[in-house]
């Protein structure tokens, strides 16, 4: 029987991650706690960094915008996931989906970015540390977060305006917990050629481009640190970039294996479940990163609470 394409559809079923009737409290105050966590951790990132003026420098500042963002990425998805889990509907509209869409992939994308961005900060920091204040200007520092928005932003329209010249089957079963664009793409009953063409050749650009400009600079990084000749010096230098690489490495290994789940036969399930990973997890553990061996940040809490030193 033939397929009837709807290119006006309504909505859309996101099926998430059981049925069991037993098991949707669990799920819902799982993820009720990784998303307060997440939020409350990252707004003490912005916090601290805001309120202490030791603490406006390039660093702090990249690190302020990446905890922003991290609360605006998990709270694209999970709010809607706990409501569907309490009033066990599974459906999301259409723009809804289209929306969700969007600023997923923006923020996801300002994530790349700016963990990009941090890693030129460090590598200006101990590779021409003489240099640093002169290079990491102020206005540097906001056009460098400024041109990650713009980048980020015009990517999501493309891959939306994409979305939306496809049409869709009777079939519309999300077999995910938010409206992941690779999922959206296969249910499509138009042709997905050039929709596919352009996330890989996105991936490729806007992914691998970064990827690579970081691996240089820890590369140069250490280069330069293994030419420190106290081991003193060698810690001290090592240990401001720890945080940042423990963040890259959970962001980029969370990501590929996401990738890896997709790309496996039968994986929807574990696909969304890998998901997890750098939707929730992710954003949740990037201020006990930062801030558990941050003297300078814990600092500035205490100060800010405590109202002394």
């Amino acid at each position: 029987m033939k397929l009837e394409n709807d290119t006006r559809i309504s909505e859309f079923l996101l099926l998430g991650f059981s049925e069991k009737p037993e098991l949707q409290p669990l799920l819902f105050g799982l993820f009720l706690s990784m998303y307060l966590i997440t939020v409350f951790g990252n707004l003490l990132i912005i916090l601290a960094v805001s309120s202490d003026s030791h603490l406006h420098t390039p660093m702090y500042f990249f690190l302020a915008n990446l905890s922003f963002v991290d609360i605006c990425f998990t709270s694209t998805t999970i709010p809607k996931m706990l409501v569907n889990i309490k009033t066990q509907r599974k459906v999301i509209t259409y723009d809804s989906c289209i929306t969700q869409i969007y600023f997923f992939i923006l923020f996801i994308g300002l994530d790349n970015f700016l963990l990009t961005v941090m890693a030129y900060d460090r590598f200006v920091a101990i590779c021409h540390p003489l240099h640093y204040t002169v290079i990491m200007n102020p206005r540097l520092c906001v056009l460098l977060v400024l041109v990650s928005w713009i980048m980020s932003a015009l990517h999501s329209l493309l891959e939306n305006l994409m979305v939306l010249r496809l049409s869709f089957c009777t079939v519309l079963e999300i077999p995910h917990f938010f409206c992941e664009l690779d999922q959206i793409i296969q249910l499509a009953c138009s042709d997905t050629f050039l929709n596919n063409m352009v996330m890989y050749f996105a991936t490729v650009l806007l992914v691998g481009g970064p990827l690579a400009w970081i691996l240089y600079s820890y590369s140069k990084i250490i280069s330069s640190i293994r030419g420190i000749s106290s081991a003193q010096g060698k810690y001290k230098a090592f240990s401001t970039c720890a945080s940042h690489l423990s963040v890259v490495s959970l962001f980029y290994c969370t990501g590929l294996g996401v990738y890896l789940s997709s790309a496996a036969p039968q994986s929807s399930h574990a696909s969304a479940v890998a998901s997890v990973m750098y939707t929730v997890v992710t954003p949740m553990l990037n201020p006990f990163i930062y801030s558990l061996r941050n003297k300078e940040i814990m600092g500035a809490l205490h100060v800010f609470f405590r109202g002394k030193p």
